[in-house]
């Protein structure tokens, strides 16, 4: 059977509205930017794919775009193989100290790839999950975790942080407020719950002293005594700090998600080994192993339990690859995520429904976006669980409209990649990122 050619390739830079969200890195700043890959075919049928944005990627996609357009969907595999050798001749990526620092070649594969997935979906009338892994679909709800940030106050700023001006519930209004104190964090996990029915939660770290976000802990504890929790400082802590703060609040973490890291002599990898080691935790990562030879190194010294397989920095095969090898092995797989718009929360959801055996509740920052969208329905997250679509391809449609206005936005902006730091700068003067001190410990 013939499929569809592609006809076109369409690169758009977009920009949203983000809180005042804390992190080790810093404070995310009013915006954050993505790209939209869009390609459509001879059929007159558009995907679409969703990924950070800098200007790498965007020359990186420019790049393959020979490759891609006048190509056949039924040669989509071939597609990606040709561009994956053509990014590749820029030599190996470097990668920074942060954790949102970009690949820029896996990026650039992974727009590729969803967009089309989503157009060959469309030609052969099946789903994306359907269409990932040895088995396809594996579920047709994924459940997802309430992510939760220590805010800070926007006021103490002159930047322009979204308002909550006539919110409809508790969440509209507590994402755009300060939040530094275990009942503070407590309230958003509860209005969290309240929107979006989440069972489980977590809480990123590496902003207060240790001992200060285990006490946020115990306080979402209190409240929810049955739900899953986990703490992500970023591997700020060291093994010591590590094993003091969290061993007291050990019965009421589900994991530690990346509690120590590179030490001295030490990898990440042997940190979190020897974490395991002394107090019995299930450990999560995005930081020690993000690629498949840092995986078999964890998987071998026995460093993780639940690797977060981002499809964005991993590609959707890569990341359902990851979810059968965690089946295979006796491991968990779970999703990272990063600030995103509706169409990666559709690639994500896909993902996730084509991972076998055991998989934990994925990531999304979907709940602080929430109110901005970019296709004519956004996947929701009801009862703490997204449905994932029976319909061809992703199951999204562009609203073009709202990519326009998104990428107006992008325009308007002297802002081309994510930085972290000048939203801290209001809050400690001169402030610099430092990977093993917590962003408030100054």
């Amino acid at each position: 059977m013939s499929l569809p050619t592609i006809t076109r390739m369409t690169i758009v830079p977009v920009a949203g509205h983000d809180s005042f969200l804390l992190n080790l890195s810093g404070g995310h700043a009013p915006w954050f930017v993505r790209c939209v890959l869009i390609l459509e075919d001879s059929d007159g049928n558009r995907g679409v794919g969703e990924i950070p944005s800098s200007e790498g990627i965007l020359k990186g996609l420019e790049k393959c775009r020979s490759l891609v357009e006048g190509t056949r969907l039924n040669a989509w595999k071939g597609t990606l193989n040709n561009a994956r050798k053509l990014l590749a001749q820029g030599g190996p990526e470097e990668r920074g100290r942060q954790t949102f620092d970009l690949r820029v070649a896996v990026h650039v594969l992974t727009a590729i790839e969803s967009a089309l997935l989503d157009l060959y979906g469309q030609a052969v009338e099946m789903p994306v999950a359907d269409l990932l892994g040895r088995m396809g679909r594996q579920r047709d709800e994924v459940e997802a975790l309430g992510y939760l940030f220590l805010l800070g106050d926007p006021q103490k700023t002159d930047l322009p942080y979204p308002k909550a001006e006539n919110p409809r519930d508790d969440w509209e209004r507590l994402r755009c407020q300060e939040a530094l104190t275990p009942d503070a964090v407590a309230e958003l996990a509860r209005a969290a719950h309240e929107r979006y029915g989440f069972r489980d939660f977590k809480l990123k770290g590496g902003v207060l002293p240790g001992e200060q976000e285990a006490d946020c802990i115990r306080a979402m504890h209190e409240i929810f005594p049955e739900a899953r929790l986990t703490l992500d400082p970023n591997g700020a802590w060291s093994l010591d700090e590590a094993v003091r703060v969290l061993e007291p609040i050990r019965d009421i973490l589900s994991y530690a998600e990346d509690p120590c890291g590179q030490e001295g002599s030490w990898s990440g990898r042997e940190t979190m080994a020897e974490f395991k080691r002394r107090t019995g935790l299930r450990t999560a990562t995005n930081m020690i192993a993000t690629d498949f030879k840092q995986l078999q190194y964890a998987a071998q010294m026995n460093s993780v339990d639940i690797p977060l397989a981002d499809c964005h920095f991993w590609t959707m095969q890569g990341a359902v690859m990851v979810g059968e090898l965690c089946d295979e092995w006796g491991m968990t797989w779970g999703s990272h995520s990063n600030n995103h718009f509706d169409i990666s929360l559709a690639m994500m959801t896909h993902v996730a429904a084509a991972c076998p055996g055991e998989i934990t509740a994925i990531d999304t920052h979907w709940i602080w976006q929430d109110g901005q969208r970019l296709t004519e329905a956004p996947f929701e997250i009801r009862d703490g669980k997204l449905a994932v679509p029976k319909t061809p391809g992703l199951g999204v449609t562009l609203d073009q409209g709202k990519l326009d206005e998104a990428h107006a936005l992008y325009r308007s902006l002297d802002v081309r990649a994510r930085n972290d730091a000048t939203a801290m700068q209001y809050l400690i003067d001169g402030w610099s990122f430092d990977p093993k001190r917590p962003a408030l410990v100054r």
